[in-house]
């Protein structure tokens, strides 16, 4: 793939982190996103609003934006490691599967697991892979892509290699794709390029985000991403449908969003994207 077929995306997490200090609606993330300069949007089950029912209203909003939906990212209260909570864990996976399947192409980003209960590491492991497996079967039967996202956000399952080479092989690789995020995986592993290239088969799509050497988030470009590296093996993966989502949780961002991502769109012209 050429740098020129690569499309550019934004994640409405810049906006969702500022929890409370955000009173806008989906619409006004709409119009942030497509006035930024990007061509696409992946949203989140929190930040969706009244669209989670209207899957075609929200289709009708895209395309007057002129943006496409890259992807629905969802999480859950559970960390997706409790037993007790599979069943209804499977049931949202369902719901959000359902919704994108209104989209052509679009995936389910399911979020991290984390730990939210005492207990063995190996069997919140297990449980995590049980969710995902069993997502990604009812993401085949309605043609839509199901990917995992892990974070380094607090009591996440998933932060270092260690913990990407267990869940990854307890994963099946027909069923469940990923979502490597650059920043997170800065944040926990000591060699970035090595972990994207051993799993680039399993990418479907990328989140580009920067930290400091010291792991705090930074604007892109202004930390220690490699992005043209990012670039060059996500193009190579047989897998990856072309998408750079960015996604800005810096301190920048939390003052001026909608400023700071279109910055960050700005840089990315930079490398020809």
């Amino acid at each position: 793939m050429n740098v020129k077929d690569l499309k550019v995306g934004c994640q409405t997490f810049t906006w969702e982190m500022l929890g409370d200090r955000f009173a806008g609606g989906p619409d006004d993330l709409l119009k942030a996103i497509a006035d930024g300069g990007y061509a696409g949007i992946e949203i989140t089950d929190t930040m969706i609003g009244r669209y989670a029912v209207k899957p075609a209203e929200f289709a009708t909003a895209l395309k007057a934006s002129g943006l496409t939906l890259v992807s629905f990212a969802f999480g859950s209260k559970s960390g997706f490691t409790l037993k007790e909570k599979i069943g209804a864990d499977l049931e949202t996976a369902k719901r959000w599967i359902d919704f994108v399947a209104a989209f052509p192409r679009a995936l389910i980003s399911m979020g991290s697991a984390t730990v939210v209960s005492d207990g063995p590491r190996d069997e919140k492991f297990a449980i995590a892979a049980e969710v995902y497996n069993k997502a990604g079967e009812l993401g085949r039967k309605a043609g839509v892509q199901v990917a995992v996202h892990p974070s380094s956000h607090h009591n996440t399952l998933l932060f270092d290699r260690a913990d990407y080479d267990r869940i990854f092989g307890l994963l099946d690789p027909s069923l469940d794709g990923w979502v490597p995020d650059t920043g997170h995986i800065l944040r926990g592993h000591k060699d970035m390029a090595d972990t994207l290239t051993t799993y680039r088969d399993r990418i479907r799509y990328v989140h580009l985000k920067d930290v400091d050497a010291g792991g705090t988030w930074a604007m892109l470009g202004k930390g220690v991403c490699d992005t043209a590296k990012v670039i060059e093996i996500a193009s190579a993966a047989p897998n990856f449908n072309g998408w750079l989502v960015l996604e800005e949780e810096s301190e920048t961002a939390a003052a001026d969003p909608a400023g700071a991502v279109k910055i960050n769109r700005q840089t990315m012209r930079g490398y020809g994207a």
